[in-house]
């Protein structure tokens, strides 16, 4: 194994668009874990499925095990070509409480290397891994309500998402005003009294020319039935 198969540091963009293209190719790359990942660190997994990277900072699942687990990229680096070395145990002397005496020929006291631990052992470490990861929850989709005014009238409107929950209706003058005093926002309440008053002084106008024009038919009434 050369040195450019080792990679101390996490998984590079170009790995992971790699990686991509290796899912989608219906592929597994492996991964060999870091020293970031814990008590997991040097063992072997496969990549299955790589998520939505603004969601989570771990966003690279691995199977290792019997466990699905979601890790950051500088959790993982590429595995090392052909088998992985197993970790031995230093060898210790135990020190010689007796008299001095020559130990070239009495051969020293090793303790054997720890057994390795199979998969199934290491699960429960993972497990436990996942279990202390907290999960961010999915934000649900938005509300929102339109409040709007054109060609004198005023409409309301609301949407969840996508999704219209009630399309625009039209409401009268005084509920749109009430609605915009409950929210607590001086410019746009100002903004619809102004509305209100330009609509209350051309409606009086309007029913002062009423008022007008039927004076002047009453009249014309009037003479007629004097003519009669």
């Amino acid at each position: 194994m050369t040195a450019a198969e080792v990679r101390s540091g996490g998984l590079s963009a170009e790995d992971l668009e790699q990686f991509r293209e290796a899912l989608a190719a219906g592929r597994k790359p492996r991964v060999q874990f870091t020293e970031s990942a814990g008590q997991i660190s040097g063992q072997i997994g496969q990549v299955v499925a790589l998520e939505d990277p603004a969601v989570s900072d771990e966003w690279v699942v691995v199977k290792f095990g019997r466990d699905e687990l979601p890790f950051s990229p500088g959790d993982l680096r590429i595995a090392p070509k052909g088998p992985v070395p197993r970790k031995v145990a230093p060898v210790v002397v135990e020190p010689v409480l007796s008299g001095p005496e020559f130990l070239i020929d009495k051969p020293l006291p090793v303790k054997p290397p720890a057994p390795r631990k199979s998969s199934e052992e290491e699960v429960p470490v993972a497990a436990a891994r996942k279990a202390a990861r907290p999960v961010k929850a999915k934000p649900g989709p938005s509300l929102t309500v339109t409040l709007a005014y054109g060609d004198g009238e005023w409409t309301i409107a609301a949407n969840q998402g996508a999704k219209a929950l009630a399309r625009p209706y039209v409401i009268r003058p005084a509920e749109a005003l009430r609605m915009v005093s409950l929210v607590d926002m001086p410019g746009v309440q100002e903004a619809v009294e102004q509305i209100m008053a330009a609509e209350r002084a051309e409606a009086e106008q309007q029913a002062q020319r009423l008022r007008a024009e039927l004076a002047e038919v009453e009249a014309r009434l009037a003479e007629l039935g004097e003519a009669g």
